[in-house]
């Protein structure tokens, strides 16, 4: 990316906020997430944070960092686990996309392992289990007027609109196209068997849709790996990330995406979370405790809670065949999105299970 275009495009601006911006830029990536690019942008000691959409094709509504500078530029200021956005960009000259700047907190991000700090911790996974729903349930609970957002998004008819959307998303991507590499009879004819399943998911889900609990602020992608925490304390999310999704809507939403990448001691091999490897082994709180957690530190009615988590595992499936595609069309040069379709198939099924109970 045009990096001393980048600098110059921001050095004025984060003055205004009042950084000191001076120093020389330098950038890092950082590794993990499939999706939106981020990056870690050094002005000598001044650091912040810049988060664009990735390269290639865009699904429409995906990837908004005109709404995560939204949010982030506002919630803060009522919910202290969100970071602080300075700006937002969409002149394309600067670096080729919009893209957002926010603020850059230290800490450590939970993923296959326990930091060493937490390590000799009693139930230190348990207390960073609870320590995540409690900063879900903590957003849920934010008032959206009270920092400005209360337009950010339409709540009524917001589950409809979802199951709706996801099912078009799901036949943009369904199938490979034929004449490529991917499209040998054996693929072919899995990908068949995996779109009939997705696509009765979906008409399970429009049908069997239940009554929004009260709409509350949404992050939209909630787990473990979006939450930060400070070293040795396990206790507390201090910063929860990715918030180009976010919205009003159903805050069931959340809890189901979250019980989706949460591992459980029920789960097998062919029926699954979409789990971090190694998250199984850290002794992690159930998906019942989550639940129980939740709807204690809420009070939200919870009966209802298999079809916010089948649609979570079936809307994560088209995420996993929307990377996937990316990856085959040459728009991802990202050799982890390969197998990223490995298991949508799994969590096609995963879906239909859990709605027919």
């Amino acid at each position: 990316m045009p990096w001393d275009l980048l600098a110059a495009h921001l050095r004025p601006r984060l003055a205004e906020q009042g950084l000191d911006v001076t120093g020389e830029l330098t950038v890092a990536q950082f590794p993990n997430g499939s999706a939106n690019l981020t990056y870690l942008l050094s002005f000598g000691p001044t650091q912040v944070v810049l988060r664009r959409p990735p390269f290639g094709i865009i699904a429409p509504g995906a990837h908004d960092m005109r709404r995560e500078y939204r949010v982030l530029s506002k919630l803060w200021q009522q919910f202290d686990r969100a970071p602080r956005a300075y700006l937002h960009c969409d002149d394309h000259d600067v670096i080729g996309s919009d893209f957002v700047v926010c603020e850059y907190r230290t800490g450590v991000v939970i993923w296959s392992e326990l930091p060493p700090s937490m390590r000799g911790l009693p139930d230190a996974a348990r207390h960073v289990g609870f320590a995540v729903v409690d900063a879900l349930a903590d957003l849920h609970l934010v008032d959206p007027a009270a920092c400005g957002l209360a337009d950010l998004g339409r709540p009524e008819g917001y589950l409809a609109r979802q199951a709706a959307g996801w099912r078009r998303r799901w036949e943009l991507v369904a199938l490979p196209e034929t004449g490529t590499a991917t499209a040998d009879a054996a693929r072919t004819a899995d990908a068949v068997k995996t779109d009939a399943v997705m696509t009765e998911v979906g008409e399970r889900l429009e049908r069997l849709r239940p009554t929004s609990a009260k709409a509350t602020l949404l992050h939209n992608d909630f787990k473990i790996d979006n939450c930060q925490f400070r070293p040795g304390l396990p206790d507390r999310v201090t910063s929860v990330f990715d918030w180009d999704m976010a919205t009003l809507g159903d805050p069931l939403v959340d809890v189901g995406t979250l019980l989706n990448y949460w591992p459980d001691p029920s789960d097998t091999h062919d029926d699954h979370a979409l789990v971090v490897a190694g998250q199984p082994e850290l002794g992690l709180p159930s998906r019942a405790e989550v639940a129980e957690r939740y709807t204690a530190r809420t009070g939200t009615d919870l009966s209802d809670l298999a079809w916010y988590e089948a649609f979570a595992c079936w809307k994560t499936a088209v995420v996993c065949q929307q990377l996937y595609r990316r990856y085959v069309r040459g728009e991802s040069t990202d050799e982890r999105m390969l197998s990223r379709g490995e298991p949508v198939g799994m969590l096609a099924r995963r879906a239909l299970r859990i709605l027919t109970g």
